[in-house]
């Protein structure tokens, strides 16, 4: 297994996933030491989110083999699931635009501390839980460069008020709270300025050069990412190699979002 650093490797050799409208990629090949960048690249419908899905232990494969962290999948999903945090995904991952980033925080949190340390450590009115929370909280919004101090309301800010850029920090600022070994992150370039997604990626690159693999979906990868590319050959763009890259080809069919809740439901069932 993995142990010599924070990140999880992953390794995959001809996965695939199929939904019941046929597949929504096939014959993915990865190679990636823990703490790498991997972008993958592809248009939206090209089977970018499953490939996330899939790597995080929450979408069963339907052909090929691959360990993350050393734990093969799909016979260690819920191993995987474990070790891995999701981001920025519609429908599952997704903001309560109503709410306010210090209360997605605090929840956040809360459902990670619950379970763990001692009683004293759980009870939400204790001095230690408030003192864990908050170094919690300041350590996650420190790792995705996400300032309070730059909100419109501080943490009072709802969802629904801040910038696309910061709405990106927070998920992913939720999703790393708690250590995890690799994180998944969906739509990393949509809607975003060309100035954004510099931050962006520049924010993903730091959590990766801290130990923590990240592996996010976006149409344009940057050049120094491991690329995974989803897009059929026949339509990929040209472009220039990244320093490390490995392909793979996504079926004729694409799968749409209801159809990645239906693999997803299947998923947690097996």
């Amino acid at each position: 297994m993995d142990t010599t650093r924070q990140g999880a490797a992953v390794n995959a050799r001809g996965i695939g996933v199929k939904g019941p409208r046929g597949w929504a990629f096939r014959d993915v090949h990865i190679t990636a030491d823990p703490g790498a960048l991997i972008a993958v690249e592809g248009p939206s419908g090209s089977g970018r989110t499953c490939l996330l899905l899939a790597l995080t232990g929450r979408m069963k494969l339907a052909e090929g083999h691959a360990t993350v962290a050393g734990f093969p999948l799909p016979k260690r999903m819920g191993t995987v699931r474990s070790l891995t945090a999701i981001a920025h995904v519609p429908g599952i991952a997704d903001l309560e635009p109503a709410l306010t980033a210090g209360e997605h925080l605090e929840e956040q949190a809360l459902l990670g501390r619950r379970m763990a340390g001692s009683l004293g450590a759980r009870l939400p009115w204790g001095r230690r839980y408030k003192e864990a929370t908050r170094a919690r909280v300041e350590a996650a919004l420190t790792a995705v460069g996400l300032d309070p101090a730059t909100l419109p309301k501080g943490l009072r800010t709802a969802v629904r008020d801040l910038e696309r850029i910061d709405a990106l920090r927070l998920s992913i600022a939720l999703a790393v709270m708690h250590g995890p070994r690799l994180v998944a992150v969906d739509d990393v370039d949509l809607k975003l300025s060309e100035d954004e997604r510099s931050l962006a990626w520049q924010m993903l690159r730091d959590l990766a050069l801290h130990g923590t693999t990240v592996v996010a979906a976006a149409s344009t990868a940057p050049r120094d990412a491991i690329v995974v590319r989803t897009a059929p050959a026949a339509t990929e763009p040209a472009a220039s190699p990244a320093p490390t890259s490995t392909t793979g080809t996504a079926g004729t069919t694409d799968i749409h979002e209801e159809e990645a809740a239906h693999a997803l439901a299947e998923a947690r069932r097996a």
